[in-house]
Formats: C-alpha cells, sequence, structure tokens
C-alpha cells in the first residue's frame, strides 16, 4: 500500500497543519468548534459537519428525517446511526418512519 504525501497547510486562522488529501478542513479550527455538550459533541467531526451543514442542530430537527434520509448526507456513516438514535430516545424522539 503505497502511503500518500502530506502536505503543509496553514488555515485562516493560521494554524499549520498536514493533509494528503483535498479536505480544507483545518483540524485545529474543528476541534475548537466542537459543541461541549448535547448530541453534536458525541459524533465525528465529518457526521457532525454533514448534519450542521443540512440545518440539523436539533433532536427536533433530527427526529424529522428518516435514518435512510440520514445516510444521504456526505460525510455520514453507519457507525453514527446508533449515537443518534440513542440521543433520540433520550430526548423521547426516534426518527422518522
Amino acid at each position: 500500500m503505497a502511503t500518500s504525501e502530506k502536505n503543509l497547510r496553514v488555515c485562516n486562522k493560521g494554524h499549520k497543519y498536514y493533509k494528503s488529501s483535498d479536505c480544507p478542513t483545518c483540524p485545529t479550527c474543528e476541534q475548537e468548534r466542537k459543541p461541549e455538550n448535547r448530541f453534536l459533541s458525541l459524533l465525528s467531526a465529518p457526521a457532525r459537519r454533514a448534519l450542521e451543514n443540512n440545518g440539523i442542530t436539533s433532536l427536533e430537527k433530527l427526529s424529522t428525517y428518516s435514518e435512510k434520509e440520514i445516510l444521504k448526507f456526505h460525510g455520514m456513516g453507519p457507525a453514527s446511526l446508533p449515537i443518534l438514535r440513542t440521543a433520540l430516545l433520550e430526548g423521547g424522539l426516534s426518527f422518522k418512519s
């Protein structure tokens, strides 16, 4: 398996980081903007961004979507579904059928 060459990048805030992909996300900025509580804090950064980019920042909004619809979002994977199901259940909600 070939290893990818990592390139030094600098984000708009001046953080330096290395990336081998075209992904422009700065890991330091991403960590700084991670919510400290709420269900979004339990998710990986790509899954969190997938929900945020689709305007889903509350359990109430999440409950208006089916699991299939959520999985279609770029960055959302099946590993996030149990976390989301549990958060919805704890909030007395569920995914749309």
